[in-house]
């Protein structure tokens, strides 16, 4: 369409087939949905590998379309029409010289495209309806290779990034799957499966929390990876202390303590461009307060991702049965977080993590189906179970992944 005039074969041509290929597909699958998230492609729930880096993914991106979605038969009037109207928004000043046939910007009949339900802006978000969602996107690779990677790691093998990055680009897939965002939680079916699934909980919540407020698909991701990567430093724990069923003794306590440093550097020995994990594994149980551990030589901030991490860990480790204890209840999960806002959590991203969850709780989708279990009454003087401090942990072992990231400039450790 920019190369060649509106009555030129080749662009005719080129359109007809494209119209072809979409109702050969529609034949097929009925509805055909394509979503564009940066620099990947997803048909459908697949991500087209064969795609990546395509440049039209990220110019459909940068003019918020992020999805397009034939609903029903597409004419050949329609789709010339839609055509022309996503060429104006993705290429600024083009214009067809047959722009009096379409008109102004329409609402087509067989064709929905657009954003993907989270606006940069978090204030317009919260006044948008929320629909109830469903959801059909098993995350049962992403289990079988968090299993794996925490495996290789406990083995004295390399972190394999590449493998953590497609867990993430897939749970983004997951988020993304419908007109608006969703929150794919794992529920716990065995204790021994703890660290798998709070590591994929809180890789979804930091993100979606990322998203909600407004920082850009790039950045998002890499706060994903720092999530799902925050206790790796744990598998060098003994797995006698990390699965005990009771309190830790002080000294195993003061070695569960070593967990941040060491996961810091298995990460930067690893793969030291993943530099932002590297900082939240160390830092994701320091506090605001100025307590916590590691304990520092001088009193410093912690960085950004390091905040969001440490109210999303917190919110899934006390949401989350454990051996010692049952799961909280998501409101005295959220009264918790609100308490300890200021002293555990940095004040205004405890206040955003709020709205958002409350605003998102009847959304959160279950993957995993497991018997709720209601907290047990705490006897005097016990520590509330905030997450990693005297929480057991089980480290796992086996798996594989799948795909896709969005938008923005990384963010870098400071």
């Amino acid at each position: 369409m920019a190369l060649y005039a509106p009555q030129h074969p080749a662009r005719a041509k080129a359109t007809q087939q494209a119209l072809e290929i979409i109702q050969k597909l529609q034949q097929a699958e009925g509805e055909v949905k394509f979503s564009f998230l940066g620099e990947e492609v997803v048909y459908q729930n697949k991500s087209l590998k064969e795609l990546r880096d395509w440049d039209w993914s990220e110019r459909f991106t940068k003019a918020g379309i992020q999805r397009i979605e034939f609903i029903d038969a597409v004419s050949a009037e329609e789709f010339e029409a839609f055509l022309h109207e996503v060429m104006e928004q993705v290429t600024p000043g083009w214009k067809d010289p047959r722009h009096a046939q379409f008109g102004e910007a329409k609402e087509f009949k067989s064709i929905r495209y657009g954003a993907i339900g989270i606006r940069g802006d978090a204030e317009q978000f919260l006044t948008d309806p929320l629909p109830i969602i469903g959801m059909n996107f098993p995350l049962d690779e992403e289990v079988e290779t968090i299993t794996a990677i925490y495996g290789e790691v406990a083995a004295g093998r390399p972190l394999p990034a590449a493998e953590v990055e497609a867990v993430v680009s897939s749970l983004s897939v997951a988020m993304h799957g419908d007109s608006e965002i969703m929150l794919p939680l794992l529920q716990l079916k065995e204790f021994d499966q703890y660290t798998t699934a709070h590591s994929l909980n809180v890789s979804v919540l930091v993100m979606g929390l990322a998203e909600f407020l407004g920082l850009g698909g790039r950045d998002t991701r890499a706060i994903g990876v720092a999530g799902l990567l925050r206790d790796v430093g744990m598998t060098r724990i003994p797995k006698e202390i990390v699965a005990k069923p009771t309190a830790p003794t002080p000294e195993e306590w003061e070695l569960i303590k070593t967990h941040p440093v060491e996961g810091a550097k298995i990460i930067l020995q690893s793969e030291p461009q993943l530099d932002l994990a590297a900082v939240v594994a160390f830092e994701h149980h320091m506090n605001p307060a100025g307590d916590g551990y590691p304990r520092t030589h001088f009193e410093r901030d912690l960085h950004f991702a390091s905040k969001l991490v440490q109210v999303c860990d917190c919110y899934d480790a006390l949401r989350t049965r454990r051996f010692h204890r049952g799961a909280w209840t998501p409101e005295s999960a959220l009264n918790y977080v609100e308490q300890k806002a200021g002293t555990l959590f940095d004040t205004d991203i405890a206040k955003s993590f709020l709205t958002m969850m409350r605003r998102w709780e009847r959304r959160m989708v279950p993957v995993d189906e497991g018997a709720p279990v209601t907290p047990p009454p705490r006897e005097a003087g016990q520590p509330t179970p905030a997450a990693g401090v005297g929480a057991p942990r089980a480290t796992p072992a086996g798996g594989v992944a799948r795909q896709t990231p969005r938008g923005s400039g990384a963010i870098r450790s400071q």
